[in-house]
């Protein structure tokens, strides 16, 4: 759990990319992906007009391409505001192109120049865990366990606060395994965070997606004055090409170093891609509510999977989002089991893309599974097969061995 600085992060899903030939269109199979199902524009026209948002639907086909606003128009901010509930008001969010932009405008205005110290949690998504890195801050990076269900513990928090830290980074719902952590740990952890007067930045991507919505948490920026929700429309709305990010934040003086980060990054959306993002907002519970029928299904037939190979697979079930962590139990590496999937057309995201090769040992045998897509059955069926060709073999080195 030692401090980490470093000039050079290296892109943990490089390999991944590699290994599934991303570049000339990746796999047949791909259980990679970690989005709800794409939508289409066309899809998005028909609802407009069918709600009588003509005027938006016509403005998409016909809108000036001039520039937007720094931190995104005025009627975009306004319509994510409405997203969070009363207490929340346009003027407390900035739009980018994409959560991944926000998550690093945020890190630089935290850390970025004079640097400082943030916490974050490991295995996850690189950005989360290293985006203070990149921005020239130093990291603290806690693991995470399956063994209790991979859940932030507060002693561990305590413990790596610095004179000089300046936020604590989480991703809840968590990727890669979609656990959440309980209510209780989300207000025990704010009240730490605020007697030290942290910061909390919270990826928020996959909140929208629980399973069961009763147990969805309270956004970040609106339970924690220095709380700040990183969001984008791509995990649970399936908007992935919209490119809409943003960042709420209710606190000023945080969000105006944010804000003026921005000016050095991709200040300005496009236009088409705000309106775009409107009309997906305002059909929000349409499409959420078809996006969690189909992650549902999806996760009956990954939950019948592992139990039909329980002596091979493990795993702490998932409770929001499209993702899961699998563990392998049979005679190789998650990294080993990947290579020979993706040489069978079949996609995973191993150990490596969530952790530094410091720390992928000791989680090393797990990987992440998405699904989210209608196809994801059909490449379901697939790992399947592969299983079935080789589950004897496997367990017969699994004997030997023990």
């Amino acid at each position: 759990m030692a401090s980490q600085t470093t000039a050079t992060v290296t892109p943990w899903s490089k390999q991944h990319k590699r290994v599934t030939r991303a570049s000339a269109g990746g796999l047949p199979h791909n259980l990679s992906n970690s989005y709800a199902n794409p939508l289409r524009s066309s899809d998005l026209l028909r609802l407009a007009r069918e709600r009588g948002d003509g005027d938006l639907a016509d403005e998409y086909l016909d809108h000036g391409l001039g520039y937007t606003p720094n931190g995104g128009s005025g009627d975009l901010r306004a319509e994510i505001a409405k997203h969070y509930g009363e207490g929340m008001e346009a003027t407390d969010v900035l739009v980018f192109p994409g959560a991944q932009v926000a998550l690093q405008t945020v890190a630089q205005a935290l850390v970025g120049g004079g640097g400082g110290h943030c916490i974050t949690f490991s295995p996850g998504y690189q950005s989360i865990v290293q985006g203070p890195l990149l921005a020239g801050g130093r990291v603290t990076a806690i693991p995470l366990h399956a063994e209790n269900g991979w859940q932030v513990r507060l002693p561990d928090v305590e413990a790596a606060i610095e004179p000089d830290t300046r936020a604590i980074w989480i991703n809840e719902p968590y990727n890669p395994a979609g656990t959440l952590m309980a209510p209780q740990l989300q207000a025990d952890l704010i009240d730490l965070a605020d007697r030290h007067g942290l910061a909390i930045l919270s990826d928020e991507v996959y909140r929208m997606l629980e399973h069961d919505p009763s147990h969805r948490l309270p956004a970040m920026a609106s339970a924690y004055s220095r709380g700040i929700s990183v969001v984008t429309l791509s995990k649970p709305w399936g908007a992935c090409g919209i490119t809409i990010g943003w960042a709420a934040c209710r606190n000023r003086e945080l969000l105006g170093r944010i804000a003026d980060a921005q000016y050095f990054g991709t200040a300005c959306p496009s236009r088409a891609s705000e309106i775009q993002a409107m009309m997906v907002l305002r059909a929000s519970d349409i499409i959420l509510d078809k996006n969690l029928g189909i992650l549902r299904r999806n996760l009956s037939l990954l939950e019948a999977f592992v139990a039909r190979y329980r002596d091979l697979f493990a795993w702490v079930k998932p409770r929001a989002g499209a993702i899961a962590a699998l563990r392998f139990l049979g005679p190789m590496t998650s990294a080993e089991l990947g290579k020979e999937l993706a040489g069978e057309g079949i996609s995973i995201k191993p150990a490596y893309c969530f952790a530094d090769g410091a720390s992928v040992e000791e989680e090393r045998d797990y990987f992440r599974v998405g699904f989210g897509e209608e196809v994801m059955p059909a490449a379901l069926e697939a790992l399947g097969t592969f299983v079935e060709a080789r589950k004897e073999e496997w367990r017969s080195a699994m004997t030997a061995y023990f």
